[in-house]
């Protein structure tokens, strides 16, 4: 049973370090193909658990693009919000909107705001 909680730390170290070879956002599915032509094998529902638990401790962003969640490591800045190409990916972080302005939007419609999360999909100018 130690073995085994080995390769699981090994998985989780590989799954981190490759998603940290990438700045833009990416799929579970991609991560695990770059993991296996790097010659590691891990199961696909590793990588999936691995990410989400990367996400739940607020290492990793999440966006969900065309029906696929995505990931990205965060930077150490804190709360933050991206600008993302939906042809390819490349990611820009952006400065957040007040929390004034949240507020006055979420009470024209009578909501509070309890958390928020603000992701805009566009093209680069690459790809326009």
């Amino acid at each position: 049973m130690v073995e085994r909680m080995e390769r699981n730390t090994k998985q989780k170290d590989a799954i981190h370090a490759a998603l940290q070879e990438c700045d833009e956002f990416m799929s579970a599915q991609e991560l695990h193909r770059k993991l296996e032509d790097d010659g590691l094998k891990v199961g696909l529902a590793t990588v999936y658990r691995q990410l989400n638990a990367l996400a739940d401790a607020g290492v990793a962003d999440t966006v969900r693009l065309d029906g696929q969640q995505l990931f990205r490591l965060c930077g150490d800045d804190g709360h933050h919000h991206h600008l993302v190409c939906k042809k390819c990916g490349k990611t820009v972080q952006v400065d957040p909107p007040s929390e004034s302005w949240l507020r006055k939007v979420a009470s024209a419609h009578g909501f509070t705001v309890e958390s928020h999360t603000l992701e805009v999909f566009g093209l680069c100018p690459d790809c326009q």
